[in-house]
């Protein structure tokens, strides 16, 4: 899909789902438990998203759903994303996994649309079984990237991902919340994922011209339409339709951006041509990376 193409729109989607099988102590929502009630609205809500992104409008459609939790343990994520992976109309549908569920359900996917983002949390479960989905997931022909958080201690499981994982499979790391990083511990990252220095610091975006608005929106469960997770100004209804009159270019808001579904559409970062054809699962373009590390990048 063309990202300068006005017909052309990527919704991140984020319902209110929040629950979670991991127990990450990097996240606010470890074990939380979403009551039914809770589950059962955001069932509804998924489902009338769906039925929206396959009924008649005037869009050809990329979509990341980014929930809180953990969608794929549910059963109305993984039909949304077969069902979805099926319509003309939309070029790719892909979501953040912690990969804790099984992958089967998969070979009913078209696999040219399909997509997957998957983070390996250490201590959550064991490496050899998520490894052995990841090597299920590439039987199956499903594109997919793998990353880690990037805290010291878990620069060793790291690094045995980069030496089990397929060379061709991307191995990314997100620069942990809150954590500064040296330039010799940048170094070690940047061996791994020569993309590191994207993420070790955030990007200035204050007055900066961003994809967000315009080709970029982000939905959540009640169809309400802003440019982004981050800024929290509403530009209308996606179910009403009162969101298409304000898909405008416009300037980030925000003083700076540090999270990479947030930075990656800043259009003056070279991401969209690092990720051509990858950007919403994380998968860089075969012939992007640099073939050693990158210097630390300055952001301004």
């Amino acid at each position: 899909m063309d990202p300068t193409d006005p017909s052309d729109l990527t919704i991140l989607y984020r319902g209110p789902l929040a629950s979670c099988d991991y127990d990450c102590p990097y996240c606010p929502f470890a074990k939380r438990r979403d009551s039914t009630a809770q589950l059962r609205a955001d069932r509804a809500a998924l489902e009338r998203f769906v039925a929206w992104a396959r009924g008649p409008h005037e869009h050809r459609l990329s979509v990341l759903f980014t929930p809180w939790g953990e969608g794929l343990t549910r059963s109305w994520y993984r039909r949304a994303l077969v069902e979805l992976s099926h319509e003309p109309r939309i070029g790719r549908v892909a979501i953040q996994t912690n990969l804790s569920c099984r992958t089967d359900w998969l070979a009913h996917a078209d696999v040219d649309t399909v997509a997957l983002w998957c983070t390996f949390h250490p201590g959550q479960t064991p490496y050899e079984r998520f490894l052995d989905r990841t090597r299920r997931l590439s039987d199956l022909g499903i594109r997919f990237s793998v990353g880690v958080v990037g805290l010291p201690e878990h620069l060793d499981h790291a690094r045995r991902l980069r030496a089990d994982l397929p060379s061709h499979v991307y191995l990314w790391i997100n620069a942990a919340e809150g954590h500064t990083y040296t330039d010799e511990q940048a170094a070690e990252w940047t061996t791994l994922d020569p993309l590191f220095p994207y993420s070790r610091r955030p990007h200035r975006s204050a007055g900066l011209p961003c994809r967000t608005g315009r080709s970029v929106i982000s939905v959540d469960g009640e169809g309400t339409v802003r440019r982004c997770h981050f800024v929290r100004t509403e530009l209308g209804n996606l179910y009403d339709g009162s969101y298409r009159s304000a898909l405008a270019p416009r300037p980030c808001p925000l003083t700076a951006c540090d999270c990479h579904i947030g930075y990656v559409h800043l259009e003056t970062l070279p991401l969209y041509d690092v990720f051509a054809g990858g950007v919403l699962e994380r998968v860089p373009h075969p012939e992007s990376l640099p073939p050693r590390p990158l210097l630390p990048m300055a952001t301004g």
